[in-house]
């Protein structure tokens, strides 16, 4: 499912994370694995992918990332500031330099929190921090899955543009 665009986006910012010496973990959803495929494509991953998972459910959430309950309250799933915590969790739990996540619906129907498919949030933990929403009013899972991937990774080299 990987494609070129997605590819030569993962190739920049892994000449940006190797020549700065940084690294990244990832915390993904609908994105299914994608966004950690995408990086891991580019030859050197192993310099800068310190690791990812899919945190598709509560369970996962809860043993993978460890985020109680209690630390989410008032936060729902699928959006900006749930993102915002599976970025900055992953980050710590890992020690990397940069935290990504994506959270969404990948479709054909929307999730239990009222999201139409096609929604899915992401963000950026680190030197900068970013969030955003993504709308792609598809129902389409499998071009779902590669715009969430494709604008997690654009965000992500944006940040690191902006971050120097």
């Amino acid at each position: 499912m990987l494609d070129d665009k997605l590819i030569a986006t993962a190739r920049e910012i892994a000449d940006r994370l190797i020549a700065r010496k940084e690294t990244v973990g990832v915390s993904e959803s609908s994105a299914g694995g994608l966004v950690s495929a995408a990086l891991l494509a580019i030859p050197g991953a192993s310099a800068y992918y310190l690791g990812g998972g899919v945190i598709y459910t509560r369970q996962a959430r809860r043993g993978l990332l460890q985020v109680a309950d209690q630390w989410l309250t008032g936060i729902r799933s699928s959006s900006e500031p749930y993102a915002a915590v599976k970025a900055r969790t992953i980050r710590a739990r890992l020690g990397s330099t940069w935290g990504l996540a994506e959270t969404g619906a990948a479709g054909p129907t929307g999730n239990s929190y009222g999201d139409k498919a096609g929604h899915s949030c992401l963000a950026v933990a680190g030197p900068l921090t970013r969030v955003m929403t993504l709308e792609t009013g598809s129902n389409d899972r499998v071009a779902n899955m590669r715009a969430f991937t494709q604008a997690a990774l654009d965000l992500f080299r944006d940040t690191l543009k902006a971050a120097g």
